[in-house]
């Protein structure tokens, strides 16, 4: 009997083996693609405008979303969130959390091809709403379409009330885009695939003893150079 358990239980671990591996190797290359999204992006200055990048608290990037998600339900889009750390997120930018990009009414403005987005948290209530819990965009944090181009207005009111600035590209082609509707939330079941273990969003960003997987090494390097400093009004800080 006791032989027969424990065949059965080196049986399971040889299949939960392979699909563990899978699933870091998804998780891996997500982060990877989230890197070359953000570079490809900010190395454009006619996209976002840097000064909003450099007042943003934190920055979600979702790669290659799909319409037919959208179109059928279920799971859209899989992407990662990294803060800039400390109390008042004026520190280096943090360890990534996975999180996942759901619902929401954006299926017809996404035409046939994979979609990136890049979304700008502008302030700490959004920052700290986004990740502890499910949160929708235009109910739960104030969303809006972000400005484009280096002498795009980045000072409307649509933008200095907006918690979530939104960005896609397709194609090539990038433009504001509203994801009011959606859900943005933790992939808590990523995160463990990418640490190892079990540990919060919050923990990952905010206590800063979680160390940046090698995947990830090179985006989170990258924001450190592009956008070192945290220039937000003070007053938008308390």
């Amino acid at each position: 009997m006791i032989k027969r358990m424990i065949s059965s239980l080196m049986a399971l671990a040889l299949v939960a083996l392979p699909l563990l591996a899978a699933g870091d190797k998804k998780e891996t290359e997500r982060l990877e693609n989230c890197g070359e999204v953000i570079k490809e992006v900010m190395d454009i200055p006619d996209d976002i405008p840097q000064d909003l990048i450099d007042k943003a608290e934190c920055l979600i990037v979702f790669p290659s979303v799909l319409k037919a998600a959208f179109v059928i339900g279920g799971s859209y889009g899989r992407g990662a969130m990294t803060c800039r750390t400390g109390e008042h997120f004026t520190g280096p930018w943090s360890a990534p959390t996975m999180m996942a990009l759901e619902g929401g009414s954006i299926g017809l403005q996404l035409g046939g091809q994979a979609t990136d987005f890049v979304l700008l948290v502008m302030n700490p209530r959004g920052a700290r709403a986004i990740l502890s819990s499910k949160v929708k965009l235009g109910a739960d944090a104030s969303a809006a379409a972000g400005p484009k181009g280096r002498t795009a207005n980045a000072s409307t009111d649509v933008t200095m009330r907006a918690e979530v600035l939104s960005y896609s590209r397709a194609r090539g082609l990038f433009a504001g885009l509203s994801l009011e509707g959606s859900t943005v939330r933790p992939d808590h079941d990523a995160n463990e695939r990418i640490y190892g273990k079990k540990v919060e969003a919050e923990s990952i960003v905010f206590k800063g003893t979680v160390a940046v997987p090698p995947a990830a090494q090179k985006m989170i390097a990258y924001l450190n150079q592009k956008s070192p400093k945290n220039t937000s009004d003070p007053e938008s800080l308390k």
